[in-house]
């Protein structure tokens, strides 16, 4: 008798009725291929968005950085990762290993999709999520600890905390945490990891620092572009079914994103500055952090209050940067870190049964799930500093984590694989590159 999978979790949303009976449904499974591929467009996405606000001579390592997540996740996810979140039967802090390496399901259903399908959605979950967290420590942290960082950290970390917010068997989805697709699982562990790898490996130098302007502010904006797009296969692929919904998250995801960069380009006008291109992709990429938790639990004009209040946070946050000494390079923590922290508590407060029949917040009058969002957000924030730390700690005894005065003056690029990102008038390596005749 064929058995049939169903991941009763916060982002499958997935009725009981449905339960009893599951059947495929071809529409979901055509929308459910197509949100997985949105989703997976959003790590090169990523990569243009990091890449532009970096140095020139960093370009190709922070984009690198993005795109080796895709390797190594995409098979660990297979053979460990999956089954760590997911697999039947576990307890309540990580899933069983029935499915290790994917062992049990061929032909088998999640709710009305294929399993496979399902596995392959969560995989650019826990790809783009580590990717994240280089943006607090490019131009400094040397690439084989990075890979080796994300390896462990995306069994270690992401599969534990997904398993405890998305798993039936996990005690915050238990506890009733809302998370509809990642405010606690990918942005909030995240921002909390790269803040904790950026002190663990300490500040660029200072020539460095300086010269690190945003060197290629189209590469911003096209990175901030392919994310928006990418974000609707993220947040309204999380129903897990081509359904009202995907339709509402969908509605909620663009219009949360559109009054985060109007709050975000606002803010830089009204302190004296001009509003910017790179703050409109900043101020946009804020949005979607800030309405993933809630996304498909909250109202379309909700959904503005969300993405007014998440970047004017989140804009804050890093002005507060500036009068620290962290060196999180690219602002992870307070645009990923502080959006979803916001994000989370907001849902607490603005998720309404008549939107989503499993999400009441405090406008249905129920006060204690803002208090569940609280222990959600305390809870991945715990375990994402202690855990991060411990792991910089042990990859550190393994290889230096950060490159050497010499190499970090050179640039990444060159030091790190020998690539420049810019030859102008010189070839990858520094060799004259001949430019007519002989």
């Amino acid at each position: 008798m064929k058995r049939y999978l169903l991941p009763l979790s916060g982002l499958a949303l997935v009725s009981s009725a449905m339960a009893a009976t599951p059947k495929l449904d071809t529409g979901d499974t055509a929308w459910m291929l197509a949100a997985t591929a949105l989703v997976m467009l959003m790590t090169p996405g990523l990569a243009f968005f990091y890449g532009g606000l970096v140095r020139g001579k960093a370009v190709l390592n922070t984009m690198l950085m993005s795109f080796v997540a895709l390797g190594i996740v995409g098979v660990l996810w297979v053979l460990l990762g999956y089954t760590l979140a997911f697999g039947p039967s576990g307890n309540a802090i990580v899933g069983s290993l029935q499915n290790l390496g994917l062992a049990g399901l061929n032909g088998e259903l999640s709710g009305t999709i294929p399993a496979y399908v399902f596995v392959m959605f969560q995989a650019m979950f826990a790809i783009i999520t580590p990717a994240l967290i280089s943006g607090a420590v490019v131009d400094r942290m040397r690439f084989p600890a990075f890979a080796l960082f994300v390896a462990l950290w995306s069994l270690l970390i992401y599969a534990p905390l997904a398993h405890w917010v998305w798993s039936s068997d996990g005690w915050l989805f238990k506890l009733g945490a809302l998370d509809f697709a990642g405010g606690t699982v990918v942005h909030i562990s995240a921002g909390v990891s790269a803040l904790v790898a950026a002190l663990v490996i300490g500040p660029r130098l200072a020539t460095s620092k300086r010269a690190a302007i945003p060197h290629n502010v189209p590469f911003v904006l096209l990175g901030a572009g392919l994310l928006w797009f990418g974000w609707f296969g993220f947040n309204a692929g999380s129903a897990l079914a081509a359904n009202g919904t995907a339709a509402l998250a969908f509605l909620t995801t663009n219009t949360a994103t559109a009054a985060a960069m109007i709050a975000w380009l606002t803010w830089e006008a009204v302190r004296g500055g001009k509003p910017t291109a790179v703050g409109a992709a900043t101020g946009a990429v804020v949005g979607l952090v800030a309405i993933t938790p809630g996304a498909g639990f909250v109202s379309p004009i909700a959904s503005i209050a969300i993405g007014l209040i998440g970047a004017t946070a989140a804009y804050w946050a890093v002005q507060l940067k500036h009068r620290l000494t962290t060196d999180d390079a690219l602002d992870v923590f307070a645009c990923h870190g502080v959006g979803g922290i916001t994000g989370a508590i907001l849902t607490g407060v603005f998720a309404q049964k008549a939107y989503n029949s499993l999400g009441s917040g405090v406008l249905d009058g129920n006060l204690a799930q803002l208090g569940i969002q609280v222990v959600g957000v305390l809870a991945t924030v715990l375990l994402c500093a202690v855990g991060t730390f411990a792991l910089l700690k042990l990859v550190g005894f393994i290889t230096p984590l950060r490159l050497t005065t010499t190499e970090e003056a050179l640039g990444t690029d060159l030091s790190a694989h020998r690539e420049k990102g810019y030859t102008e008038e010189e070839g990858p390596l520094g060799a004259p590159v001949l430019l007519g005749g002989d």
